[in-house]
């Protein structure tokens, strides 16, 4: 099997906590999500494991891409294997988020980061033993927040009642650079979508990594109206329409068919950590997921 291995830099300017998961019990740690124009954004907060920050990650991808053997493992600076679900934390500070791209911009293989496996790699989705593939390619870097989970036994009253899909929280990132598959990016939220999907709730958060050009001129949803001019209705209706080819219907969307704003994406992302945390601590039944 061939293997091929490279360095990137986890984005961070801040000391945080990474969460590696034991076999033994691990007590977590809370952190306030912050502020937004002086005013608390929310109660609630983020967890993190009270563990050693790894400043530096490598990914090694085993076997050649477009196989069904291909994966995309994270190294840490001491090579051993991490999870890049569990593993890299969420939260910077500040707002600012990490973002694990998954699917580069302008591609069509169907990348995801394999939830039932140990060290959950990135490899290429399957269906009926064929690797899967989008109609058309993807226009914006598509990836995960870590230390996410959408929790499928919690029915969002909010969102016509839909359960979540059992996965970490999508992120669309509006940036003008197409990035790399296992490429850890600093972002910030923006917006969020609710999509429903076959009746379950898959959120996707519309972010902006710090680096891009115009980072500095989007902070909110009308930002992203502003100076990105119908890309939130461009990714919209990419995620309702692209399994249409296949003969399936179109995905619908809840909050009125629109964007919420920068608050409430933030609502989110605090939420499904929660709901992660307490994945990860066994308080709620993990199923097939690998917790490490």
């Amino acid at each position: 099997m061939a293997t091929a291995s490279r360095a990137i830099t986890l984005a961070s300017n801040t000391m945080t906590a990474s969460c590696f998961l034991p076999k033994t019990p691990f007590v977590l740690k809370q952190r306030a999500l912050g502020f937004s124009g002086g005013r608390r954004l929310s109660k609630r907060l983020l967890f993190t494991c009270n563990a050693i920050y790894k400043p530096q990650v490598q990914i090694k991808e085993e076997g050649q891409p477009e196989t069904l053997d291909y994966r995309v493992f994270f190294l840490n600076d001491s090579s051993k294997k991490i999870s890049p679900w569990h593993d890299i934390p969420l939260q910077l500070g500040n707002g600012v988020f990490n973002f694990i791209v998954e699917i580069p911009k302008e591609s069509s293989a169907k990348m995801e980061i394999a939830t039932d496996e140990p060290y959950t790699p990135i490899k290429q989705d399957t269906k009926k033993g064929k690797l899967r593939y989008y109609p058309y390619n993807i226009n914006w870097n598509y990836g995960l927040l870590p230390q996410t989970w959408e929790d499928p036994s919690f029915a969002n009253s909010e969102v016509e009642g839909a359960f979540g899909d059992n996965d970490p929280v999508d992120v669309v990132e509006i940036g003008d650079k197409r990035r790399n598959i296992g490429e850890v990016l600093k972002v910030k939220p923006l917006a969020a979508l609710a999509m429903i999907d076959e009746g379950e709730l898959d959120w996707k958060i519309v972010a902006i990594s710090l680096d891009d050009p115009k980072s500095s001129l989007v902070n909110d949803v009308d930002d992203v109206d502003k100076h990105f001019p119908g890309t939130l209705t461009a990714i919209r209706d990419w995620f309702r329409d692209y399994k249409i080819p296949d003969g399936k219907p179109a995905n619908k969307f809840g909050l009125g068919n629109k964007a919420a704003n920068k608050d409430y994406a933030l609502k989110i992302i605090t939420e499904t950590n929660e709901s992660w945390a307490k994945l990860v601590k066994r308080t709620i039944p993990a199923g097939e997921l690998s917790l490490f």
